[in-house]
């Protein structure tokens, strides 16, 4: 017959326990919080890392559609209304279309829909018109020239929101 230990089986004494000691959890809680309180700070930056992103692609949305318009009436394709120098008057003019010139019934649409300011979470976006001063950040109103977000935050770069 073989014996426990040859079978692989190991008999414990009286005096014996199997299990942690106290030490051994202690340790082990201790270096899972290390490691927890090290990974908070990299959520909470990819967090704002991918805010950053999508108001990066909002704007870049916006402007680009914001150009396509100054362009079209540009090349006569629509009508300009004195004052605007030939940019939108707001940005629901880019999703509800302007009527061509020559053409019945056909509209130039440059948006779908207005993106959300995803730091404010919010599609009330600061206008710039042509007329504005570059450092002002309240538009006069006549046309839109440019955009930029209403929040005060401050970017991982160090930059403001507002001077993207």
């Amino acid at each position: 017959m073989k014996s426990s230990i040859e079978a692989g089986v190991r008999r414990t004494t009286v005096g014996e326990k199997n299990g942690f000691t106290l030490i051994e959890l202690i340790i082990t809680v201790t270096i899972i919080g290390i490691l927890a309180a090290l990974a908070v700070p990299l959520a909470r930056n990819s967090i704002q890392r991918e805010k950053e992103f999508a108001l990066r692609q909002a704007l870049r949305d916006i402007r680009t559609a914001i150009d396509k318009y100054k362009d079209a009436s540009d090349r006569g394709f629509i009508q300009v209304k004195v004052g605007t120098e030939g940019y939108p008057e707001s940005l629901e003019v880019l999703v509800e279309g302007v009527q061509m010139v020559g053409a019945v019934d056909k509209k130039l649409k440059f948006l779908r829909r207005i993106p959300l300011d995803p730091m404010t979470n919010s599609p009330k976006w600061g206008l710039r018109a042509y007329q504005d001063d570059p450092k002002m950040y309240q538009g006069g109103g006549q046309n839109v020239f440019d955009i930029y977000t209403k929040s005060d935050g401050i970017a991982l770069d160090g930059t403001k929101y507002k001077d993207w």
